[in-house]
């Protein structure tokens, strides 16, 4: 009788035990990490650096004119009801007064459509800064600087008869400030491919005569490849079309004007880097390849090579084991 007793006290004593709500400590064993406010606004913020190479298609009409064309000389360009006669109408205006010769070819816009086209070179050296945002979206800006060059124009119509020209001063910096939009819409075998535009204002190089010279906007659209090469850094490929032209007006034809068409194409290449979420870990001993902490503050690890793809959950640095390397795999003791 006294066992049976026992024994319901001992299963009386447990059940409520069991019911009891158990805590532990918890702050004991696990440090506050704490990390700056500052920084994680900062973490989405992209800074980005690149290059490329260009080619602008050039191209005008030349309505209202007409063109005057010596054997073995760069064409000029007159307008129909003046004697002025202009060696230059692509981005400066010069006059000149021809030495016409028995060889001379005339032609007027009223009878045909006149014009010339050409292409230009461009290197461009672009910087931009975008801030993203629910992982896909980004609002920016950016500023490039491109190296243009002009090549030869050819006429569009009497081909046999006009003679192909260069501009004068042909080659110039242009300078461009634009907004950034784009939106990441697909991703590949660690590739992120995010479509962009960049909309804003361009100013001709000092080879233009940029008083004479009637700007509209720009406007860049393209597709940014992008691939991670560690936590922080992107190597990215963008080809991208632009479409753009300024308007020239001629002194001395009764204000008539040249619209100019620059549309172009470009590929550019580059790095991105976003700043850290994180401080670098102070130890100079310490070999964590994961974010940590030290205290209760947090830190990312110091051992993460800026060429390499790292997850900050953990360690990437040595993705095979030791005995495994291919300079370990004969040996007794890989170790």
């Amino acid at each position: 009788m006294l066992c049976l007793t026992l024994l319901g006290w001992s299963v009386s004593c447990l059940a409520q035990k069991q019911d009891e709500e158990i805590t532990f400590p918890l702050d004991h064993f696990y440090a506050k990490r704490v990390k700056s406010p500052f920084r994680s606004v900062l973490k989405n913020f992209v800074f980005s650096l690149s290059t490329g190479v260009g080619n602008t298609f050039m191209r005008h009409k030349l309505d209202g004119f007409g063109i005057s064309q010596i054997a073995g000389e760069a064409p000029l360009i007159f307008p129909v009801d003046r004697s002025n006669r202009f060696s230059s109408w692509v981005n400066l205006v010069r006059s000149d007064i021809p030495n016409t010769g028995p060889d001379s070819f005339t032609v007027s816009s009223d009878t045909t459509q006149l014009g010339f086209k050409g292409n230009a070179l461009n290197i461009p050296l672009k910087f931009t800064v975008h801030y993203e945002f629910l992982e896909r979206y980004r609002v920016g800006g950016g500023l490039s600087f491109e190296a243009m060059t002009m090549g030869n124009f050819n006429p569009t119509n009497y081909k046999d008869r006009i003679e192909s020209f260069r501009p004068y001063r042909s080659t110039g910096l242009m300078k461009k400030y634009f907004v950034m939009l784009g939106v990441s819409f697909y991703r590949w075998n660690g590739l992120l491919f995010t479509g962009d535009a960049n909309v804003g204002a361009y100013n001709p190089g000092n080879n233009f005569a940029r008083s004479l010279i009637k700007k509209g906007v720009f406007a860049n659209v393209g597709v940014t490849v992008e691939k991670d090469l560690s936590e922080y850094i992107r190597v990215f490929a963008r080809p991208s079309f632009e479409i753009k032209n300024y308007t020239l007006t001629v002194p001395g034809s009764n204000d008539r004007s040249i619209v100019h068409s620059m549309n172009a194409f470009y590929f550019n290449i580059g790095l991105s880097y976003r700043i850290p979420e994180l401080r670098k870990c102070y130890h100079p001993d310490c070999h964590a390849q994961i974010n940590h902490a030290h205290g209760n503050k947090e830190y990312r690890s110091r051992m993460h090579p800026f060429y390499k793809k790292q997850n900050p959950h953990y360690g990437e640095n040595y993705r095979n084991l030791i005995k495994e390397k291919r300079k370990n795999r004969k040996k007794l003791n890989p170790y």
